[in-house]
């Protein structure tokens, strides 16, 4: 009898090793296990981690958009000895394009179809050079058949919002050198590639590039927006990554629930 109580106190207590804690709750006992508890505890902690940083991306486009909602509130005019201004800000130049030495931003899309972005060179009155982004034109039946895009070389001005040159997601292997001729395609160059191509070290520090305003001439299509998600989008992702934290949760609560006393009962027998 003594043997058979040492046995049964053994294996109870290599049974209560298994948990990290038993709470008795109603007729059931809470009783969690290690590992599923510190798996439990990384996975909720990386999904809270995830919805937080969508709420940043969040906080991040909502400005983005604000910005380029009030960047038409006032115009300012770029000089070569300009500094630099906000991103989105509406602009005014004075110069003339420089239509013997374009660029095609290659592998950009509008309503689903790929085509390239025209980037014209333009030389400020003052001296200098901004480059323009003349808009969005579709690809031809192959990359070799380049599209046509004239445009004349008057003393002109014209407006349109300060921006960055477009960049990819993630930059795959080395960017190739660009070199005539012209147009020239390119895959996301940025302006110090152009420069180099062009062999001109005089740019305004205003702005890398202009987007050409859709009511000035000698444009193409220009649906000009903040890029990326809206704000509401990057919370929805938030949500729902809360949501899986809070489901997980719930999934390591009801899994850890255990009848009380059903380790008792075959020793009762």
């Amino acid at each position: 009898m003594t043997r058979y109580l040492n046995t049964t106190a053994t294996l109870r207590y290599e049974q209560a090793q298994q948990y990290i804690v038993s709470i008795k709750i109603g007729s059931r006992i809470f009783a969690p296990r290690p590992f599923t508890t510190l798996l439990t505890l990384v996975l909720i902690v990386l999904l809270l981690s995830l919805g937080r940083w969508q709420l940043r991306r969040a906080d991040e486009k909502r400005a983005l958009f604000d910005s380029f909602a009030s960047g038409a509130d006032a115009t300012r005019v770029i000089e070569l000895g300009t500094p630099a201004v906000r991103r989105y800000q509406h602009v005014e130049i004075g110069g003339r394009y420089d239509e013997t030495r374009q660029v095609l931003i290659d592998n950009m899309m509008n309503a689903e179809r790929a085509g390239y972005f025209v980037i014209t060179p333009f030389a400020l009155t003052g001296g200098g050079w901004v480059l323009v982004n003349r808009g969005w034109v579709p690809l031809g039946a192959s990359r070799a058949d380049r599209p046509g895009i004239p445009v004349g070389g008057d003393t002109r001005r014209l407006r349109g919002r300060a921006d960055h040159m477009p960049s990819p997601g993630i930059q795959m292997g080395a960017k190739a050198i660009l070199a005539p001729p012209f147009p020239v395609v390119a895959n996301f160059p940025s302006r110090a590639d152009i420069a180099a191509l062009l062999h001109e070290s005089s740019w305004t520090a205003a702005t890398d590039l202009v987007l050409l305003d859709p009511g000035e001439p000698d444009g193409y299509v220009r649906n000009w927006s903040a890029p990326g998600f809206p704000p509401m989008r990057h919370i929805g992702y938030a949500v729902q990554w809360f949501a899986l934290a809070l489901t997980l949760a719930v999934i390591y609560v009801v899994t850890n629930l255990r009848r009380a006393g059903g380790g008792g009962r075959g020793a009762a027998s």
